[in-house]
């Protein structure tokens, strides 16, 4: 009996299959684990600026749920194709109001140091639902957030995932961490 020769794999194939598997371990990073997303618009400022790019943890969210002050990204509830990036500021169960520029969670005021201004616009007091979450822009005057009906109270359903690591530009790159305020209304 003799031995079966193989023959070595040409170099078109080889291209052809390494090209191959770099995309399919991008599309399953890119659709289960994380994505780049780029911040359009200033709702953010001064915590982030347009143009600015984020790593976007999409993974953690099938295990735990959002927490206070973090930065989400997220679809437009009235326009699942236009994607949205904002703080977390009510959970399931809080009652949210914003008086007189100032946001008030289960009737405590929160000191928050990381927004451009307070908000002209205020909020009636009001629970946000089970499975939806209460999200504004850190740019309070200059933002589309749940304050507005083209997003009210967030459902779960449309949060993409977390900001976890801003890396451009590069003087700028930093993790996402959520502000300190937000650790006296923990549960």
């Amino acid at each position: 009996m003799k031995p079966e020769v193989r023959r070595p794999k040409s170099q078109i194939r080889e291209l052809v299959e390494t090209v191959g598997s770099a995309v399919l371990i991008a599309a399953f990073i890119m659709i289960f684990i994380a994505r780049a997303y780029t911040v359009n618009g200033d709702s953010m400022l001064p915590t982030l600026h347009h143009g600015e790019r984020l790593l976007v943890d999409k993974i953690s969210y099938r295990f735990v749920d959002p927490s206070r002050g973090e930065i989400i990204v997220f679809k437009n509830p009235s326009d699942t194709d236009e994607q949205f990036v904002k703080r977390v500021i009510g959970l399931p169960g809080d009652e949210i109001a914003i008086v007189q520029g100032v946001v008030y969670i289960n009737g405590q005021p929160v000191e928050e140091d990381y927004t451009l201004a307070p908000a002209r616009i205020g909020f009636t007091s009001q629970i946000v639902p089970e499975g939806t979450y209460f999200v504004l822009g850190d740019n309070r005057n200059n933002s589309e957030d749940s304050r507005f009906g083209r997003v009210g109270f967030l459902p779960r359903s449309l949060i993409i995932g977390r900001a976890v690591w801003r890396y451009w530009p590069l003087n700028q790159m930093d993790l996402m961490f959520p502000p300190k305020v937000f650790e006296s209304f923990a549960l």
